[in-house]
């Protein structure tokens, strides 16, 4: 016996290095195959020889199997050491969206555990069209096809689907799970003969620029998200002049009195974009005040502003 445990040509075999490793002859074998644990050498009846280092690099293989890295990442971590920090980074990404994905069938699960038998059919189909994890798309086209007949730069398209779209929450509650799957819903549903499909704003014949409307109305719904959070109720001032400052300037008028009378009368309600910012506010909680809610605290302040005296 000698006493580094290897043969007298200081080779190993395959059977001593899987000793000296803690692992199995097939093991070795494996990692030889697929080039991670090249032999030093053959005897001379073929079989595979290691040096002393073997023990390591199989060590650190094994080290690096354990954390589920694929084959071709190990490789690159043995050749490259400075690949590492890139493969765990990746392996990461990878495990945060395998577990986003069972927090949301949990979730989904229990919405329909908790549900009443008359509702479980309903809430099934709703749930079963959500890829999971979940995936935001079909609302970004939903919009993108909202915004196309008012042709507007792409940057203004790319910054108001942004705000609109609401992410789903890393660990949603089974209401959030519900409030996105009817989202999902709404946004996928064919709008034919249900009416226009549109705004009034996208309409040629209503005068409207939509591009200036739009980048007017995001300044607007900034200044009163700041009063929703500071719970303050709708009233006249900063946030509702540039709010009317917006079409204002989008139909090339005045804002005056009379502006501001026949504006409230044209900012009708759509039930199914009133649809959709309530169930984003029921996924983004109260902290975070939507577009649509903005835009309804604005509103109401316009209609105070535009009241007129009882007789």
């Amino acid at each position: 016996m000698y006493d580094d445990g290897a043969s007298h040509d200081g080779m190993w075999s395959i059977g001593e290095l899987a000793e000296r490793a803690g692992v199995t002859v097939k093991t070795v074998r494996f990692y030889s195959d697929r080039g991670l644990l090249p032999e030093a050498t053959r005897s001379s009846g073929g079989h595979r020889r290691y040096g002393p280092e073997a023990v390591d690099r199989l060590r650190l293989i094994r080290s690096l199997r354990t954390l589920d890295l694929p084959v071709p990442d190990v490789a690159r971590i043995l050749d490259h050491e400075d690949a590492l920090e890139d493969v765990v980074a990746r392996q990461l990404r990878a495990v945060g969206s395998q577990l986003a994905a069972l927090r949301w069938r949990e979730a989904a699960l229990q919405l329909l555990r908790d549900c009443n038998p008359e509702e479980r059919a309903d809430r099934l189909r709703l749930i079963g069209a959500v890829s999971v994890p979940p995936s935001t798309a079909p609302m970004a086209r939903f919009w993108r096809r909202w915004l196309l007949p008012a042709r507007l730069p792409a940057r203004l398209v790319s910054a108001i689907v942004d705000q609109a779209v609401p992410q789903p929450p890393d660990d949603p509650a089974p209401e959030q799970v519900l409030a996105f799957a009817r989202l999902h819903a709404l946004t996928t549903a064919d709008c034919s003969g249900t009416g226009p499909c549109q705004p009034a704003a996208h309409r040629p014949e209503t005068g409207f620029r939509a591009a200036v409307l739009y980048d007017g109305l995001a300044e607007a719904y900034a200044l009163a998200s700041a009063q929703m959070l500071a719970q303050r109720p709708p009233h006249q001032g900063e946030a509702l002049d540039c709010f009317v400052s917006a079409y204002a300037h989008a139909c090339r008028a005045r804002d005056t009195p009379a502006f501001r009378h026949g504006l409230a009368g044209r900012l009708a309600a759509d039930p199914r974009i009133d649809g959709y910012w309530q169930l984003t506010a029921e996924l983004r909680g109260p902290s975070e005040p939507t577009a649509g809610a903005a835009h309804d605290w604005l509103c109401a302040a316009l209609d105070l502003r535009t009241a007129r005296p009882a007789a």
